[in-house]
């Protein structure tokens, strides 16, 4: 009884933990593209990994490919229960996705506060840590999809 009550758990920790990224990747990016606000600038600008996009796209123009990227995703995710290879690929996006925003909290400035000689999280880390989470989340994802392959 208490295995097929975990199986049961994990089954809908993994739902949720998919079908959470699937909304927020898609309101995120649907939000990227259609906001005229150039609020990530400094986080891209910043960033050992991603400065370059600057210097080819328009600052609309990034938010525009990110936001793209992040709904091609979600879409992909989504698609676990006709595909799992397809909901792989889309999870191994949003690994490469959350990878890249948790890295802007090294490379951004005002990430972290130091008070009385500690580490504290500034404005732009209070933003960005959530995308540890979404990162876990995805790696999860990823793995049960990679397991129906």
């Amino acid at each position: 009884m208490r295995a097929n009550s975990r199986t049961s758990l994990e089954r809908v920790g993994i739902h949720v933990s998919r079908y959470g990224l699937v909304i927020t990747l898609l309101l995120i990016g649907v939000l990227k593209i259609y906001s005229r606000r150039g609020a990530r600038q400094p986080l891209v600008a910043h960033s050992p990994l991603m400065f370059w996009l600057y210097r080819i796209f328009s600052l609309q123009g990034i938010s525009n490919l990110i936001g793209m990227i992040e709904i091609v995703v979600a879409l992909l995710m989504a698609l676990r229960p006709l595909s799992a290879k397809l909901s792989l690929i889309g999870s191994t996006g949003a690994i490469i996705t959350f990878v890249l925003t948790v890295s802007f909290l090294l490379s951004t400035p005002g990430a972290f506060e130091f008070s009385h000689g500690f580490p504290l999280l500034g404005d732009a880390g209070q933003f960005l840590i959530k995308d540890l989470v979404l990162l876990g989340a995805s790696i999860w994802t990823a793995a049960e999809a990679r397991g129906a392959v």
